[in-house]
């Protein structure tokens, strides 16, 4: 901070993250906790709520500094000093904690404007389960013994020791089982051992069906079909692919003397979006997780957005994994439903690009989470009339030279082979020959 900036900072007075106080006073201790529990913030020690400056005592820094480490858990600003007309001002930077909630004299606060509000009881809750400090995987629920497939947990442990090599003898009982894998406490179970492995986990957690459906056009009008699928949460992911498969085409081609089959959506990308939608929603959303396909595209929704540490560019980079159901992403992952945790998102893209297709779509809506795959004609927007009289003559042809694309459009070869590079860049074409023979292939 520039030595003139303490003063414009005051000029422009007080503000969400910008508070005043002519002394210490144990106020102090509200305003530190609701900065760090909303956006951070800036509060000015030896300046009136008028933006005069007053000045303090040299202890009260100590004071600050007392206070702060008092919010539970602790909270540490950086403390600066500055002299203005002889008089000391104390400048306390309090950073934004993320995923924790401090209180203050067993009071959490929020910064609201100029305020700081206290937290109601329900606000409370609703943070703690933003930030993952209550989950909803590892709380207990009512399901008994009687209520889990037994034979659905030894089929499960067969298949980790064969995929990951976990060490669980499947002759086990299935109590000792679920408490190996976290699932159980004493002789309580927990959701999601229900949702992994129970015979009915609807009856426990009705919220987890999942809806799948293939309206007629490109609005969510009229059905052609749909279901409601039930079941363990392994089941639902399995049921869920089938369906997609059913209400997408299957396209032959053949190259040489080899016959390759195509499916409309790459399946590991929608595999991926379907497993990540079950295993990562909110359960405590009485919502449902939604496969949608259209016309034009496919949506895979599911109720719960990103973690606050995360955003959508986070997701096409490296990035940590930050499961907000821990307990059922680790028994997915041991079952090769999940590969690497955090690398999801990224081989989603890859596979739908080198698919032929745009880019999935990420994104953040009202109460939940959506990726959107959409067809290559999404493509079509940003072409040439030379380029859509070419993508509409490749339907009926099965390939495309530069000579030809030359003549169709009544281009040079040089336009035509810059034409047909930029197709092939954007995914819309596969190239093949070489030289003069060289060849372009439509990719849907």
């Amino acid at each position: 901070m520039r030595d003139e900036e303490p003063l414009e900072i005051i000029k422009e007075g007080e503000s969400q993250s910008v508070e005043f106080k002519g002394d210490f006073s144990p106020e102090v201790g509200k305003t530190i906790c609701a900065f760090a529990n909303t956006n951070g913030g800036t509060l000015f020690l030896g300046v009136s709520d008028d933006g005069r400056i007053k000045g303090v005592a040299e202890r009260t820094e100590e004071q600050v500094a007392s206070i702060a480490h008092s919010c539970k858990p602790s909270v540490y600003p950086e403390i600066k000093k500055t002299i203005h007309n002889e008089k000391l001002v104390l400048i306390a930077e309090v950073p934004h904690s993320k995923g924790v909630l401090h209180s203050f004299k067993n009071v959490a606060y929020r910064r609201v404007g100029t305020s700081d509000m206290p937290l109601s009881p329900e606000e409370v809750i609703a943070f703690a389960r933003q930030a993952r400090i209550i989950r909803f995987d590892n709380q207990f629920c009512e399901a008994g013994l009687s209520d889990i497939d037994e034979e659905m947990v030894r089929r499960f442990i067969r298949s980790t020791i064969a995929h990951r090599r976990l060490d669980i003898d499947p002759n086990l009982p299935a109590a000792e089982i679920l408490e190996k894998l976290g699932l159980k406490q004493g002789n309580h179970l927990t959701y999601a051992a229900a949702l992994l492995f129970g015979r009915e986990p609807q009856r426990f957690v009705l919220q987890s069906e999942v809806r799948c459906a293939r309206f007629k056009g490109k609005e969510p009008l009229s059905f052609l079909d749909m279901k409601v699928l039930r079941g363990n949460v392994i089941e639902q992911i399995d049921s869920a692919e089938k369906f997609v498969m059913n209400h997408i085409r299957l396209e032959a081609e053949v190259r040489g003397f080899v016959r390759e089959e195509r499916w409309e959506y790459p399946l590991s990308a929608m595999r991926e979006a379907i497993t990540n939608a079950i295993c990562h929603r909110d359960y405590f959303s009485t919502a449902n997780v939604h496969v949608s396909i259209f016309d034009d595209r496919i949506e895979v929704r599911n109720p719960g957005g990103l973690p606050p540490e995360l955003t959508i560019d986070d997701l096409k980079r490296p990035h940590n994994s930050i499961p907000q159901n821990p307990l059922i992403a680790n028994a997915l992952f041991f079952i090769k439903y999940i590969e690497h945790w955090g690398a999801g998102t990224q081989r989603m893209i890859r596979d739908t690009l080198a698919h032929g297709l745009p880019e999935p779509e990420f994104l953040q809506t009202g109460g939940g989470f959506a990726v959107v795959f959409r067809k290559a004609e999404a493509f079509l927007e940003g072409l040439n009339e030379r380029q859509k009289k070419a993508w509409e003559y490749l339907r009926g042809k099965e390939t495309i030279a530069r000579s030809v694309y030359a003549e169709l459009c009544g281009c040079s070869i040089r336009t035509a082979s810059r034409d047909l590079e930029n197709m092939l860049a954007v995914g819309l074409i596969r190239k093949g020959g070489i030289g003069k023979k060289t060849f372009y292939r439509r990719l849907k």
